[in-house]
């Protein structure tokens, strides 16, 4: 580039300096006769010679220089725009059809719990929180909202069973819907997951099963003994989720994800190890799953099945939920998704890790439901960059939902996109309830918290 600034000035140098003190027309007459064709003394060379005439010479010369010219003129801007579209595209960062909605790339922000929903209303440190995690034609899932008042398990979780609640969510989903993203409401029942204490009258919590969570020692929780749920009382339950949805939708969100994971409510029914019912809600693999396709179907009736999403994890034992047979458990609940004429997506959680070599290694075991699945499949469970990008390439996965990661690196896309460092989380800040802290305060590329 250097050479090509040289030549170009010593060219316009020359052009400039030899017509000063001249007239306008003697330096027009002046470029003619230094630009004129020299007279021959042998004949022209034949229009078909390998030798071009000079005309021709002069010609190219002036297409060179302007192309000279046009290249330093060029904004940075413009070069780094053609340099991009010349690179290939990264896996994560290309477009996706995602039912009705158009993804601008496939790094999703997973449902993360947070803690910072003062009296189960979402209050406006939200806004930013989300905004910040916000990209044009991203998909954001929010954490995970309570259906009811039985649903609450954790301090502070924002719950979408009041009208109150619905109108705190509002602004927080016109935030994300300002910088162009597709933002989903998880809903969820944590079932056995509670105490007395977040029970509406000090009453236990209800689940599939009156068997005790394990206390966890190392947290310090001792969750309460839950009561089993009479069988004529589910379907109240279940028109919990259907209204929980229809809210959903009225405070503005794009669509639903069902929590049918993790140990919550929904799995408590479906896995074998919690549930020891013997009516026609236990016992069978279709009985034991038939309370979340109840909650499934109520939900496609209510909002549509193109905007509804559901995660499930059969291979994570958590909260003493676990199945003697995951890969039977996930492909039945693949096949009645199936069942819903674009039900939207299946977002599912990989095994747990293992450790190889020193670092974490994910296992890959969902690929029989991501073939069986219809609709769009977004893999969980680990990722990284390079991860990412690999099961994209390999269509093992549509999409990959990012946790930690995207809490820690509000601008995660533009972080994998340029291959920059990532912040480091603290672990010790994402259940506190301090408004900034651990929720708002983790800066962009450029320092700044905002953007």
């Amino acid at each position: 580039m250097t050479e090509r600034v040289t030549r170009w000035w010593k060219w316009k140098q020359t052009d400039w300096t030899k017509g000063r003190g001249q007239s306008a027309a003697a330096r027009k007459d002046a470029r003619r006769e230094r630009h004129a064709t020299p007279e021959r003394s042998t004949p022209p060379t034949p229009i078909n010679s390998a030798r071009p005439s000079a005309r021709l010479k002069h010609t190219h010369r002036e297409q060179i220089q302007k192309q000279e010219t046009e290249q330093l003129l060029a904004t940075p801007l413009q070069i780094s725009r053609e340099k991009m579209v010349a690179k290939e595209a990264m896996p994560l960062l290309t477009a996706h059809k995602l039912g009705r909605f158009d993804l601008s790339h496939r790094v999703v922000l997973a449902p993360l719990t947070r803690c910072r929903s003062y009296g189960s209303v979402l209050q406006p440190h939200a806004a930013l929180y989300y905004s910040q995690r916000a990209t044009k034609g991203g998909l954001l899932i929010s954490e995970a909202t309570d259906v009811s008042v039985t649903a609450k398990g954790y301090p502070e979780t924002p719950g979408i069973w009041t009208q109150e609640q619905v109108e705190a969510w509002k602004p927080i989903v016109d935030a994300v819907h300002r910088k162009g993203a597709l933002f989903f409401c998880q809903i969820w029942h944590v079932g056995r997951v509670s105490t007395n204490d977040y029970q509406p009258d000090g009453k236990a919590p209800i689940s599939s099963t009156d068997k005790q969570i394990t206390p966890d020692a190392e947290a310090g929780i001792a969750y309460s003994k839950p009561r089993r749920l009479e069988i004529e009382e589910i379907p109240a339950i279940v028109d919990d989720f259907r209204r929980a949805a229809r809210n959903a939708i009225e405070a503005g969100f794009d669509g639903v994800e069902i929590h049918g994971a993790h140990g919550y409510l929904l799995e408590q029914f479906m896995k074998d190890s919690s549930n020891d019912r013997t009516d026609e809600y236990g016992g069978s693999l279709e009985n034991r799953c038939r309370f979340a396709v109840d909650v499934i179907d109520a939900i496609v009736r209510e909002v549509g099945a193109d905007r509804v999403g559901i995660r499930l994890s059969p291979f994570v034992d958590y909260m003493d939920c676990y199945d003697s047979n995951p890969h039977a458990l996930g492909a039945y609940m693949v096949e009645q998704l199936n069942k819903h004429q674009g039900f939207l997506y299946c977002h599912m959680v990989e095994p747990r890790m293992a450790i190889v070599d020193g670092r974490r290694q994910i296992p890959h075991g969902l690929l029989p439901f991501r073939k069986a699945f219809n609709g769009t499949f977004i893999a969980a469970g680990g990722y990284d960059r390079e991860e990412g990008n690999k099961v994209i390439a390999d269509e093992y996965a549509d999409l990959v939902a990012y946790g930690r990661l995207f809490l820690a690196n509000p601008d995660l896309p533009k972080r994998f996109e340029l291959g920059a460092p990532l912040n480091e989380y603290n672990r010790t800040t994402f259940y506190t309830q301090d408004p900034v802290v651990g929720y708002t305060d983790y800066p962009f590329l450029d320092g700044s918290i905002a953007e």
